[in-house]
């Protein structure tokens, strides 16, 4: 089994999810009392939202690229970076990593074009749903249309993250408009919908809706365990 390094803490609420996800699959996967070979590297999320929240991207690849080179040293295999608007600095944090990224919408887009879905909503961070980072990613890859709330919509999807789901609050009022958002996109067209921030299957999930949903944290970690296992 190889050794899986995390970039955790971004937020925790969810980086939790990874870690029992990650012990399940290998568990389930070999048996017994078999769990992860892991190392994780939690960061501060209130400094990494604020440069978030100022455009200072540049700063977040220092801050995440040295904790990834931590984690390397402590015998890390691949990495996990354990949250979607992350990514966004993805390229840096493998530029400065001689392991490899396994990156959240590969996984995502895998899972996407083995269902035949061709159309597919996606809910995240104003960061994740505005920028070309994730959707490009899955455009190109995976030959995806990928279609997000309009503006007003857009806003209350990344308040309820940020006030809410990272603070551990899950609120019924906001799961209602999530399922809103959630049934606009699929009568405009989209087959499923990307839960493409690791907080929000806190809120929603598959007993809250018919429209398909795809877990980004669930993939991602299944994907590692299979990875880490090959």
């Amino acid at each position: 089994m190889k050794t899986l390094g995390l970039l955790g803490g971004m937020s925790w609420e969810s980086t939790q999810h990874y870690y029992r996800a990650l012990n399940e699959g290998v568990k389930q996967t070999l048996g017994g009392l078999h769990s992860a070979k892991l190392v994780l590297y939690s960061v501060d999320f209130a400094e990494i939202e604020r440069l978030q929240h100022q455009g200072n991207w540049a700063e977040t690849a220092v801050i995440l690229a040295a904790a990834a080179q931590s984690v390397e040293r402590a015998g890390a295999e691949g990495l996990l970076i354990c949250t979607n608007t992350m990514h966004k600095v993805a390229d840096d944090i493998q530029a400065a990593i001689t392991i490899p990224l396994l990156h959240i919408a590969d996984a995502t887009g895998e899972a996407l074009q083995r269902d035949g879905i061709k159309q597919v909503g996606l809910l995240g961070t104003a960061f994740t749903m505005e920028q070309a980072f994730y959707k490009d990613r899955l455009e190109k890859r995976f030959g995806l249309t990928v279609r997000v709330p309009n503006p007003n919509d857009r806003a209350d999807v990344h308040r309820i993250i940020y006030d809410e789901l990272c603070r551990g609050k899950v609120l019924p009022e906001s799961r209602t408009r999530y399922l809103t958002v959630m049934d606009e996109l699929y009568e405009d067209g989209a087959q499923a919908i990307i839960l493409g921030c690791t907080e929000i299957a806190m809120l929603v999930g598959s007993d809250d809706t018919d429209i398909p949903l795809y877990d980004t944290t669930a993939l991602h970690a299944n994907a590692a365990v299979t990875w880490a296992l090959s």
